[in-house]
């Protein structure tokens, strides 16, 4: 299974890069290079091969490239390639003379060490074995070392425009490393190291003769200059770098206004205003992008991001109407979602576009308030038939978000049992330590229900419990797995003690004593009244 999960980390990883729109030749190059290598990685040794050569064709002197296409001979058992790659490699390390020219080769070696590195930095910062964000930050601050050395080899070699393009890519790691601390409560001390470096690497990056990166670069700046409210004191290279009493808002503006004539541009910040809960600003640039690219077929981005935009604000109210800080979400922000997923599904029809279309379709078969009661039969169909399609695609059966849609539908739906096996089968696809556990809180309900509709017999359904209880804590944190336990406890108190007599005769005491101490923690003390 871990092998498994492993492929599936790498296949997505390679999806989600593919669709990068990158413009600057070394980074280009870099990229290719980094899915050559998740190629190779799935076995996919002709991909990887074509990647490579590619490379080693478009700059006959990147080092990786060179590497990276002998690793796959030798794999294939190609031997005299293989050696022919190696012949190549020493003579552009400068460890084998081969007479003429050989001064211009040499003089090139600082730079050649420093794009090799840059390349490592890159492919480091996307490592899909990263389980925690404990590793997550230690592979970032290993990329950045990288970069910082590639900087140091190449000197005055590097030219300034690839120079900047290093400085965005570490900025962006440095925000990343940033936000890390700041939502773990980390020391400022810490924290200000990463921001105070990425407010300086972006001043470079401003300098840049790519819009792209001009607009993205005051997109983070907006950002970075929100966040030092969350600082003690505001750090000192906002005054450093001259942004004292910059508006953040004003940085966004001069993003917009830079990308505002390049669609592609517009759909990265589109991304950005998105991921950072600003959902009237990204839906505003999703629809510059689309007047000035309305075609789906080559702005499908726009429409994706827009529908997503629409779901989350969608999911958001629902999400207030179940603490009871709301009225009933407007429904219509479904109905634009699908309306551009359609437009994109004939476009560009992949996993990701099934499944949010699902998504969609089963928010719409549902009620409004709790999201138990089914209000539209075919749209509920509909959901598990989109599901169905994007199981269909590479790796989308081994999605667990797929499976807790499914089940989501299906108990709606009345179908228990099956909610339940897909349930079961989402914990198994979750990633060891993640922190989205719905698929286990939606199985103790589904076996909940079970055992009250008395539709399995009370021995099969304890001795589920107690499996998935246990099988739980192995993926999942222990006090996450308790604090699911302690809320499914709060809203189903009636079937818990019903549950719990019935283990107490089968003599399972310790998952009795289990819930009675999860219970315990939430029910006031008398005497303390």
């Amino acid at each position: 299974m871990a092998e498994r999960l492993r492929g599936r980390d790498c296949k997505l990883k390679r999806q989600s890069l593919s669709q990068l729109e990158v413009r600057h030749p070394a980074q280009r190059l870099a990229l290719r290079n980094l899915l050559g290598v998740l190629a190779f990685h799935l076995d996919e040794y002709q991909a990887a091969e074509e990647l490579f050569s590619g490379v080693c064709r478009e700059e006959p002197g990147n080092l990786n490239a060179w590497a990276n296409l002998g690793y796959v001979y030798d794999r294939t058992e190609r031997e005299g390639l293989a050696a022919d790659c190696v012949e190549r490699l020493s003579r552009l390390m400068g460890l084998k003379k081969d007479g003429g020219g050989q001064g211009d080769a040499e003089s090139l070696l600082p730079l050649r060490a420093a794009r090799c590195l840059a390349e490592h930095a890159l492919a480091t910062s996307h490592d899909v074995g990263s389980q925690s964000e404990e590793e997550h930050a230690g592979k970032l601050r290993s990329a950045i070392q990288l970069y910082d050395k590639a900087l140091l080899y190449g000197s005055n070699q590097i030219p300034s425009e690839e120079k900047r393009s290093w400085y965005f890519i570490m900025a962006t790691m440095y925000i990343r490393l940033d936000g890390m601390l700041m939502n773990t409560r980390g020391p400022d001390q810490k924290r200000l190291l990463s921001f105070n470096r990425a407010l300086a690497l972006l001043q470079e990056v401003l300098k840049s003769d790519s819009a792209e990166y001009q607009a993205l670069a005051w997109c983070y700046l907006g950002m970075m200059l929100e966040r030092k409210d969350s600082f003690p004191s505001t750090p000192m290279a906002i005054h450093d770098c001259g942004y004292s009493g910059t508006d953040p808002l004003d940085c966004y503006g001069q993003a917009i206004e830079t990308a505002k004539t390049d669609p592609f541009i517009l759909n990265q910040l589109a991304k950005i205003f998105h991921f950072l809960g600003k959902q009237d600003m990204a839906i505003g640039i999703c629809n510059m992008a689309l007047n000035i690219l309305p075609d789906p077929q080559t702005n499908w981005q726009a429409y994706s991001t827009r529908a997503k935009v629409y779901v989350k604000q969608y999911m958001q109210d629902l999400e207030r109407v179940k603490r009871g800080q709301g009225g009933v979400p407007d429904r219509r922000l479904l109905t634009e979602a699908k309306a551009d997923l359609d437009l994109i599904l004939h476009a560009w029809p992949c996993l990701k576009t099934n499944l949010d279309m699902g998504q969609v379709c089963y928010y719409m078969g549902v009620d409004a308030v709790q999201e138990l009661q089914p209000v539209d039969e075919n749209a509920l169909n509909s959901a598990l038939v989109f599901f169905a399609k994007a199981m269909e695609y590479d790796p989308g059966d081994t999605l667990p978000e797929i499976q807790v849609l499914r089940g989501k539908c299906l108990q709606v739906k009345g179908e228990e049992r099956n909610a339940a096996e897909c349930f079961k089968q989402a914990i198994e696809l979750d990633d060891v330590g993640s922190q989205y556990s719905e698929s286990f809180h939606r199985l103790m309900e589904s076996l909940l229900s079970l055992f009250v509709q008395g539709k399995s017999s009370e021995e099969t359904i304890i001795l589920e419990v107690e499996e998935w209880i246990e099988k739980a804590v192995t993926k999942y944190q222990l006090e996450r797995v308790k604090q699911e336990l302690r809320n499914i406890c709060l809203n189903h108190m009636p079937k818990i003690l019903q549950l719990s007599r019935a283990m107490i005769k089968a003599g399972k005491l310790q998952l009795v004593n289990l819930l009675l101490e999860i219970m315990s923690r939430d029910t006031p003390d008398p005497t303390k009244a």
